[in-house]
């Protein structure tokens, strides 16, 4: 994920030419008009059966970020229209916290946040999500959960996790998507870690074109309320 690669190559492909810094921002980390930055959790939004809490990449945008996050969003909100409410962990996302096994400030807060969603809508169920240092925290945050809190994830789905193959805390696996693209070094090591958070190949920037098959996952885990 050696996002600042771009900024040279972007110069040198159109050096002539002033890019707004929204544009720039988009361009460089792959999103398009979606936000990097959802808080429906923490603005108290009105209850929805679903509430997805995700966590960004290494030094993303918002607390969202735009490779997985928003086209994540946007086609579950095409499967499963009015019923999802999402909330970005807010997080340092920073290379130092890939390197040692995610970031656990932003650990403790993904769990945090599953436990004050369920206080608020206490019928919602949880969707816990990530990519790439994200889904570090998923699993670290997962592990932390108390069984009750863990009784209200209807699944978990991590788009280029460095733990690749490991559990997800308590949660069965049989609820868990682990999505590795081709290409992807950062999530095919067999669960290792990874190793540099900085690199993964094309592959690891590739995931907004798995969101219609996350979004799929999700759909066919969630219980609509009787």
């Amino acid at each position: 994920m050696r996002y600042i690669l771009s900024l040279p190559l972007l110069a040198l492909a159109a050096p002539a030419i002033a890019v707004p810094a929204q544009e720039l921002e988009a361009r460089q980390f792959g999103g398009g008009s979606s936000s990097s930055t959802r808080n429906d959790v923490k603005n108290n939004a009105p209850c929805k059966p679903l509430t997805v809490i995700f966590a960004r990449g290494t030094s993303e945008p918002g607390n969202v970020g735009s490779v997985a996050g928003p086209p994540f969003f946007n086609a579950l909100n095409s499967a499963l229209p009015n019923q999802v409410n999402v909330q970005g962990v807010d997080y340092a996302a920073t290379w130092n916290g890939a390197f040692s096994g995610g970031d656990a400030a932003g650990s403790r807060t993904m769990a945090s946040l599953v436990g004050q969603a369920v206080s608020q809508c206490p019928s919602t169920q949880i969707v816990l999500s990530g990519y790439s240092q994200g889904g570090q925290l998923v699993h670290n945050a997962a592990k932390t959960l108390s069984a009750d809190l863990t009784a209200k994830i209807s699944s978990v789905v991590i788009f280029g996790d460095p733990y690749n193959g490991q559990a997800v805390g308590s949660v069965p696996a049989s609820k868990v998507d682990e999505i590795c693209a081709p290409g992807d070094s950062i999530c095919s090591r067999g669960g290792t870690g990874g190793g540099s958070p900085g690199g993964g190949g094309s592959g690891h920037l590739s995931y907004g074109s798995y969101a219609t098959s996350a979004a799929a996952f999700v759909k066919s885990k969630f219980t609509p309320a009787a």
